[in-house]
């Protein structure tokens, strides 16, 4: 990841987050197919409230500025106090269970309904699995998975 890239993503999230009237540190780690842009400070628990939808709304704002600039196709993703990254694990736990109840029962099993972030969260842990896959049902922006035995 460029520098200059990392130091833009800072500057926007801290800006948005000032004008909230939040006095955050935000701080940019990388994986092979993520740039995660971490918040902490004094008021981070503000955007994880009520399920997370300030974090969900400031997630939605970053990834509409910076959609074309991070190389290789990797996603922006904007964490506050690790809560996203719990969640994450948290769905990937629950695709896991449902994937190997769907294989083991033959029924399909369902989650939802999620946004595109978690659908593919769940279809990414599905697909890891040889005995079972997984699809998106609904043409909204929210949509239920059914996870099925292969």
């Amino acid at each position: 990841m460029s520098s200059d890239l990392s130091t833009r993503l800072v500057e926007f999230v801290s800006a948005v987050t000032g004008a909230m009237g939040l006095s955050l540190t935000a701080t940019v780690t990388e994986t092979p197919d993520l740039l995660r842009v971490n918040l902490a400070g004094d008021g981070a628990e503000v955007l994880v409230r009520r399920r997370g939808e300030a974090l969900g709304a400031l997630q939605h704002i970053v990834s509409a500025v910076f959609r074309d600039d991070a190389p290789g196709g990797q996603r922006v993703v904007v964490d506050s106090l690790g809560f996203r990254q719990d969640k994450d694990a948290e769905l990937r736990r629950m695709a896991a269970f449902l994937a190997e109840k769907a294989a083991a029962s033959g029924a399909p099993q369902e989650i939802g309904p999620l946004n595109p972030y978690e659908r593919r969260i769940v279809h990414l842990a599905v697909a890891e699995r040889a005995d079972a896959t997984s699809e998106s049902i609904g043409d909204a922006f929210m949509k239920t998975v059914i996870i099925s035995a292969k």
